[in-house]
């Protein structure tokens, strides 16, 4: 017996011996490129064979391998990658993105889809896009990626708001912004702030680096299972969650420093004085030498323009040599409103889980300096998404999001104490004293400086964002969802105005003001999937929604400060004021959609939203908003089977309804007020009834190709789409001599449509691999029907038959060539002109909407290093000016002038010149005509990043990733301002205000050109 056991292990041995000649053991650990996480469940083959293994819950495998052997490494969504073991015993791979594969998976209203089965117009924006952005808010990660998006950044302060318009602008007194839904629960994205600053951006709130996709849901297909709240588009936000495996740790710390992206340039000294020398000369020349006796001068006399500077600036002149005019004070207020910023941003996360429960947790600071003085932000945000499997039938989850952000804003955004406004100081008003460290009061205008220093006005925000969801499996394909969704804020603002400023003076004054927003939405609903015989696959959501939203106000003012170190209101010796005010509003919702695929290749959808709202009239506060599309995958059809250069054909054409709700809480009711007289108390009537109101409805047509050639190596789609929107909510003038200004009704129509192009590539995928991605998107807005009414905010217009937002002013015909005068067009026919712009008709005088808008995207990856570049551009949009009216009126009074005004007016009889004559405190064509519209088309390299990958599995580090990113590093433009991105809506806009006031530029802050350097660690 022990010879036949010894005969046995000699030859085992033998054999083992002979097997380890043939093959050995590889280890080796697979983790995704995007963010250095293992993955678990890769298929991990030995090419040629079906020896294999997957991934554990680690991302490692463990693998026998014959020698010159090549492991193939396979997971849906990633790039499968091929390496050739060699020699080594050890292979770790990184994964990255399929971004051409069509059938990854998109969120859809109320569920997900295959990208492939998609029946409507979606453009997603995934985390990769908006990683590592150090700007506040997420929405300019949607420039130029998203097709058919148009945002434009209102300036480049911080936490302002961001104007979003998908397809166009669908209203002119109703919001336009499209509905936000984070993980499923729509959110606030409205102003909330006080109506004396620019309106605030509350999206602000949300850390970018916590989204791992954004899907903005185009037609009505997509959108209309969110009904009355999808005319302006949706945007589904989904935030990150934990996978199955081990905890993974990612920290990654940013530094960014910022610049303005251009100046404007001013004149110096030497150029100003050489300006008023010339513009007092060419006065005198007009109107003789007494034209500046309403100064109390006289040119017989022997005054001279030197006499009118001492007049207004006491310190121009050197004091000890003022016959010297090379000498004195040489201020650039435009260095002294801009400066260069600082951001920092810093993001802790931990993910992981098992089988059973899986989760997400993260917390982030960031910090930011404007590049204009007084306006900074900072925030502090938390994250702990957690998801429960009790059972085979019971699941359940949470989402929480609490954060606290601040900002430092300007103390008035719309008054001289704004900084970017000490621009119109004279170089001759210096910012100090000469010889003190006193900051100078007696400028022209108000020294910017001294508010900057003695007034504040911060907001802080505690908010928290989240829901509770459980999930009950019923039946085989059966299942039910149920979940509770918050928005809830708390926002303190601080105001004060010090006693040296202009605001404050000369006692001081303070605000403090309390807002309280609560927003409860109540989800429940079923989804059926089965598949039936192989033929049929059906897919069925329905449910009901219910949301619910509270604001309340609370003001007090004071005034009389003791000293400027006491800012409270408490300290101040007099109220001023006091106000509060609360308001509401409900949604009841129930809606249903079907999904069908035939075959394989022939994909319906048939949705519809029955929606009720406290906002509208009594008689007409239901609204039904259907929908239905279809597909047809031509490459699924037997007669493309097997085709090499056709990978993937898809037609596809919807239509829908969709309605628009945002207006004011209250707009169908007649509402009454508190008012007082003489120490007695009472009600007032403020607002008349309109019962009939209701649902302001867009109705859009899509047809649509989806395709891929090569294998998919390029990709794209191409939509048409017609929207037109009927029953506007206008806000309907009315003759104040009715004891009110305006009602709310349905009346007029208007018309947005348009073709959208994306196209991606996958040009080199060897060792380096170079993806590009190009979308342009075309929209033509047309008001097609007003009941003859012409719709105003200042010199905007909407009118029958034109753009929404049209100029309307004087048109200027250019410079009289024989003596310098401004010309003005007198009527349509543009034959006749006029030196008096008082005789000029008004007519229009250009459009702020783009022709088109797009972006163009290009990734590189050799190795562990990658680069990626990103163009953005904006073309055919006009902008008006509104400062240039005194940046470039020739010193009709003593605002400084712009270089390019100094170097393009006339001087001399034959001149064809850009700008008239200057005359010094007369004006030449001085006011609102067309010589303030600018064209405002631009392309922007938006985006580059470059960052190197170290990985050290061996120590624990699964990614070691060093970066840098610039935004805004060149701007390529005809526009003469500081900056074409520009949207200046004034303090306090209503909507109206913001749907018609496109393309305007009032001593707009420009953005910033930032260059940030960063570090991510995962392990």
């Amino acid at each position: 017996m022990k010879r036949i056991f010894l005969i046995f292990f000699v030859i085992l041995s033998l054999l083992g011996n002979s097997l380890n000649a043939q093959s050995r053991r590889v280890t080796g650990t697979v983790t995704n490129l995007d963010d250095g996480s293992t993955i678990p469940g890769v298929q991990v083959l030995v090419k040629g064979t079906t020896v294999g293994t997957v991934t554990d819950l680690n991302g490692r495998y463990e693998l026998n391998v014959p020698q010159n052997a090549i492991l193939v490494f396979s997971f849906i969504g990633l790039k499968t990658v091929e390496v050739e073991v060699g020699q080594r015993s050890i292979v770790d791979v990184a994964m990255a993105t399929d971004a051409a594969m069509l059938d990854e998976i998109v969120v859809v209203g109320y569920g997900t889809r295959l990208k492939s089965e998609l029946t409507g117009s979606i453009s997603q924006v995934r985390a990769a896009d908006i990683a590592n952005v150090t700007q506040p808010s997420f929405e300019s990660a949607l420039q130029g990626r998203a097709s058919g998006v148009f945002v434009q950044g209102g300036s480049g302060k911080l936490g302002q708001a961001i104007k979003v318009r998908v397809r166009g602008t669908s209203s002119i007194s109703a919001g336009s912004q499209p509905l936000y839904v984070v993980d499923g629960i729509p959110i606030n994205t409205q102003n909330i702030g006080t109506g004396g600053n620019e309106p605030t951006n509350p999206l602000a709130d949300l850390n970018p680096s916590d989204i791992e996709t954004i899907q903005v849901l185009k037609d009505a297909s997509a959108a209309a299972i969110y009904g009355a709240r999808a005319a302006n588009g949706v945007v589904l936000i989904t935030t990150k969650r934990g996978r199955e495996g081990r905890t993974n740790f990612s920290f990654t710390s940013q530094l960014g420093y910022s610049q303005p992206a251009q100046k404007v340039g001013f004149l110096n000294r030497q150029q100003y004085l050489s300006l008023v020398e010339e513009g007092w000369n060419n006065v005198i020349d007009l109107y003789g030498n007494d034209a500046y006796s309403w100064l109390g001068l006289d040119a017989d006399d022997g005054d001279t323009w030197k006499d009118a500077l001492d007049i207004f600036f006491p310190y121009w002149r050197d004091p000890d040599n003022p016959d010297d005019m090379t000498k004195g004070p040489d201020e650039s207020w435009e260095d002294r409103a801009l400066r260069n910023g600082f951001a920092q941003q810093y993001d802790l996360t931990a993910s992981g889980g098992n089988d059973k429960t899986r989760f997400y947790t993260s917390l982030s600071w960031a910090n930011q300096e404007a590049v204009v003085i007084g306006n900074d932000f900072d925030r502090i945000t938390g994250r702990f998404n957690l998801d429960h499997k009790a059972s085979d039938i019971v699941s359940f989850g949470i989402g929480l999001n609490p954060l606290r952000s601040r900002s430092f804003r300007v103390a008035n955004d719309n008054a001289f104490a704004t900084p970017l406004q000490m621009i119109a100081l004279s170089p001759l008003d210096p910012a100090f004293i000469p010889g003190t460290d006193e900051l100078n009061r007696d400028t022209q205008y108000e020294n910017g400086l001294i508010p900057a220093k003695y007034n504040t006005f911060d907001a802080t925000v505690y908010r928290n964002i989240g829901n509770v969801y459980g999930n009950l499996n019923i039946l085989s394909g059966l299942s039910f969802r149920t979940e509770i969704g918050f928005d809830q804020t708390n926002q303190k603002e601080k105001g004060y105005w010090g006693r040296l400023t202009n605001d404050g003076g000369p006692y001081g004054s303070a605000e403090e003001r309390t807002v309280l927003l609560q927003n409860y939405t109540f989800n429940n609903y079923f989804t059926y999937n089965n598949v039936f015989a192989d033929i049929l696959d059906l897919n069925l959501v329905a449910g009901t929604s219910y949301e619910e939203g509270y604001l309340e106000t609370q003001f007090n003012g004071a005034e009389n400060f003791p000293s400027d170190r006491f800012r409270r209101i408490s300290s101040g010796a007099e109220p001023s004021s006091m106000s509060g005010s609360g308001t509401s509003f409900a949604f009841l919702s129930y809606f249903v959609r079907s999904n069908l695929k035939l075959y394989d290749r022939y994909l319906f959808t048939l949705s519809g939203r029955y929606d009720g709202s406290s906002r509208f009239g009594k008689n007409m506060r239901f609204g039904v908003f259907p929908a239905a599309s279809a597909a047809w995958i031509l490459t699924n059809e037997s007669f493309l089977a097997n085709n090499n250069i056709l990978s993937f054909l898809k037609l596809r054409g919807s239509w829908g309804v969709t309605g628009n709700a945002e207006i004011g809480n209250f707009a169908s009711r007649g509402l009454y007020g508190a008012s007082n007289y003489a120490g007695f108390s009472g009600l007032v009537p403020i607002s008349l009834p309109s019962e009939d109101l209701k649902w302001e409805t867009t109705t859009q047509t899509n047809i649509g190709i989806d395709f891929g050639f090569l294998n998919n190596r390029v990709t794209g789609e191409i939509d048409y789409y017609i929207k037109k929107t009927e029953d506007l909510l206008l806000n309907v003038n009315l003759p104040a001599t009715s004891g009110f200004t305006a009602i709310t009704k349905n009346i007029g129509n208007l018309e947005n449509k348009g073709w959208e192009f994306m196209i991606n590539t996958s040009n080199i995928d060897q060792v380096l691999k170079w993806n590009t991605s190009f979308n342009i998107s075309f929209n033509k807005n047309k008001v097609t029907n007003l009941n003859g009414q012409i719709i105003r905010t200042d010199i905007w217009r909407a009118m029958e038959n034109e753009p929404i937002g049209i100029f309307w002013m004087p048109l200027y015909a250019g410079v009289d060539p024989d003596n310098g005068d401004a010309l003005f067009y007198k009527d349509a026919s543009r034959t006749e002109t006029t030196n008096i712009l008082s005789q000029a008709e008004h007519q229009k005088a250009g459009d702020p909407n783009p022709d088109f808008i797009g972006g163009l995207t290009n990734t590189f990856r050799y190795k562990d290093f990658d680069l990626s570049f990103m163009f953005q551009f904006v073309y055919g949009n006009e902008i008006f000016n509104r400062g240039r009216q005194w940046q470039a009126d020739g010193l009709s009074w003593f605002d400084n002038q712009t270089i390019e005004f100094y170097e393009n007016y006339w001087k001399e009889p034959g001149d064809k010149s850009k700008y008239p004559q200057p005359r010094f405190l007369e004006g030449n064509g001085y006011g609102v005509s067309s010589m303030l519209i600018f064209d405002g088309s631009y392309m922007r390299l938006k985006d580059v990043t470059i960052g190197y990958t170290i990985r050290l599995p061996q120590v624990g580090v699964s990614s070691l990733r060093i970066f840098a990113k610039g935004l805004n590093l060149l701007t390529w433009t005809k526009y003469p301002g500081w900056d074409p991105e520009a949207n200046f809506v004034g303090t306090g806009p209503s909507a109206q205000t913001f749907n018609l006031q496109q393309g305007f530029d009032f001593y707009t802050t420009p953005q910033p050109r930032t260059i940030t350097f960063g570090l991510q660690l995962g392990f």
